[in-house]
């Protein structure tokens, strides 16, 4: 029988780029090198995992202003649905299997990200059974949204959950409220999170789901439980 987590009691799940593939990144880099903009480290950090009127208000920034907020909003969707037409959206490879071992081993389970629910429930809905309280959470409104899933949604304390995400602004955010974190950058060439996650001073950085496996968690558990998740 295994046994219980000293600390941890939640595990937090970003769906865009963990429990599903990165279909984010490409699109975003495509919409700003395209109209001549610089897709730098900053780039990257103003727009990701931002509630979506700041990422378009950013969007239009990285491309010299030549548009509104709204007018990049919509044009990055447009290339975002022509992107998925060709690269679909699909289920992570090891995604429903970390699930499962999250829940064997007596952790609660959520899912969150900044697009509606009904995202979730097209992708995810199949495996609904695997995730705890609402299932999912749009952060949309409150991004990156550490804080209110821990303490709202789950009226827990900053140190009893961890979250899986591929932004360094979510691990900022959780390095701030002591909140254990393990980071997935995406694999996209162009990307700079790995290098930002870094800076942040993320201990746990991985680079597939299955990575994630009980001698990680653990040790995740055992620094939370020291008060030491980010060895500060």
């Amino acid at each position: 029988m295994r046994r219980e987590f000293e600390r941890l009691r939640l595990a937090a799940l970003n769906i865009d780029g963990v429990l599903l593939n990165d279909t984010f990144s490409p699109v975003i880099h495509h919409f700003v090198v395209s109209r001549g903009g610089a897709y730098t480290a900053e780039t990257e950090r103003a727009i990701f995992s931002q509630p979506q009127h700041i990422a378009g208000q950013r969007m239009a920034e990285a491309v010299g202003g030549t548009m509104s907020g709204e007018e990049a909003l919509a044009a990055y969707f447009e290339e975002r649905d022509r992107h998925v037409a060709r690269h679909p959206v699909v289920l992570a490879d090891g995604a429903v299997e970390l699930l499962r071992l999250l829940r064997s081993l007596g952790l609660r389970t959520v899912c969150y990200g900044g697009l509606p629910k009904a995202h979730f429930d097209h992708f995810l809905g199949a495996h609904a059974e695997l995730f705890d309280g609402p299932g999912y959470v749009c952060t949309n409104d409150f991004r990156p949204g550490v804080h209110e899933i821990t303490t709202d949604v789950f009226q827990l304390k900053p140190g009893q959950a961890v979250f899986v995400d591929d932004v360094a602004r979510v691990a900022e955010a959780a390095k701030l409220l002591g909140t254990p974190f393990i980071g997935l950058p995406s694999p996209f060439e162009h990307g700079f999170q790995r290098q930002l996650m870094g800076e942040a001073g993320v201990r746990h950085v991985v680079d597939r789901l299955d990575r994630i496996d009980e001698d990680l968690l653990r040790l995740v558990d055992a620094q939370a439980a020291t008060g030491d998740a980010w060895g500060v």
